[in-house]
């Protein structure tokens, strides 16, 4: 069987350190051209890893029959238009997350999978993570019992990333702490849980610490440097409260806060055990058993979940499965922040 030959659309940091290294350590795929309207960035492509044309415009990519998968690794405002092109050229598209900057747009991306029936998968790559799939196995065997609440907590001192720049202009990426790092931590809850339906939100969203963005004390700036002539208009701090059909979800999130303490945790709690999943690291699980209190921290090999995303996504391009990562299952997540968004907006609680 031939190769599956692919176009990686945007070659900055998520392209580089995830996406060209797997597609290249798949035997089954060759990477055929490297896009970016920063030309530099795709010459630069194909010179580090030796293979691939590069391009500024993707249509060039879309017109060539013999592309039959792309990657899109884009600032979040041209998910949607790139993905329903790639879509209607007749190509597979792998989308990094957040699917969009809003849920409308996820609707538009979803709608038009739909019509032509080709493969569109969202960037949820902890669905591939061999941590998370075994506390989604224990819950799905009833180990835990019954989940009646999760906690997320991702908070961090001063992590606002590109101060004036792409990630804190909404425009651009939709929204700040919730729809950058929440996307990845609500998405873990829904798989865990099987991806309950929500039925009410009410959340607030704060934009305060960067607001002065020149007066904005920080150590490091990871997406910098900064740019004090840019746009602060996104969240730095998001608290939710969230009832499904299941269980109901806590969020606190904060690229920026007042405190010195950074955590990143998921709590799964089960009226016969917990866990708590280190955001990255392993899990812990609490219970009791013939009157003492159990505290195990589970060693296990792990595989690459970038690799077995993008191996699941070529795969599934000729076997025709349908992954977890599929735009119908995780627009369940655009759905939920949209509603925490709209929530802040019009400070009263969104039903669905």
């Amino acid at each position: 069987m031939s190769k599956i030959k692919v176009a990686i659309i945007g070659c900055g940091t998520i392209a580089n350190s995830a996406h060209i290294k797997a597609y290249l350590a798949n035997p089954n795929a060759e990477i055929k051209y490297f896009c970016d309207i920063i030309k530099v960035r795709a010459d630069k492509a194909v010179k580090d890893y030796g293979c691939g044309e590069a391009i500024e415009d993707y249509r060039v990519a879309l017109n060539d029959p013999e592309i039959e998968a792309v990657s899109i690794c884009t600032p979040n405002h041209v998910h949607a238009s790139i993905a329903i092109d790639c879509l209607r050229a007749g190509k597979n598209v792998l989308c990094e997350k957040p699917a969009a900057r809003t849920y409308a747009e996820a609707l538009e991306m979803q709608k038009v999978q739909h019509e032509t029936g080709k493969v569109l998968n969202i960037g949820v790559v902890n669905r591939f993570n061999t941590g998370v799939n075994r506390i989604r196995n224990m819950i799905q065997n009833g180990e835990l019992g019954e989940i009646y609440h999760i906690y997320i907590s991702f908070r961090s001192q001063r992590s606002i990333p590109g101060l004036g720049g792409a990630f804190t202009t909404k425009s651009i990426a939709g929204g700040g702490a919730l729809i950058d790092w929440g996307v990845h931590f609500l998405d873990v809850v829904m798989y865990c849980t099987g991806d309950p339906q929500p039925k009410t939100v009410t959340g607030q969203a704060y934009s305060k610490l960067g607001k002065d963005m020149e007066n904005y004390t920080y150590v490091s700036m990871w997406a910098g440097p900064p740019n004090y002539n840019g746009t602060y208009d996104v969240d730095d701090f998001v608290t939710a409260m969230i009832r499904t059909e299941g269980p109901t979800i806590t969020v606190n999130g904060a690229w920026a806060q007042n405190i010195g303490v950074d955590e990143k945790y998921i709590d799964f709690l089960g009226d016969k055990a917990g866990v708590r999943l280190q955001y990255g690291k392993g899990f812990t699980i609490y219970s009791a058993k013939d009157g003492a209190l159990l505290e195990t921290t589970p060693k296990y090999a792990s595989t690459d979940m970038f690799q077995n995303e993008i191996d699941g996504f070529l795969s599934c391009i000729r076997s025709g499965e349908k992954l977890s990562s599929h735009i119908d299952t995780v627009i369940l997540s655009s759905k939920i922040i949209q509603a925490v968004y709209d929530s802040s907006d019009s400070r009263s609680e969104i039903t669905f």
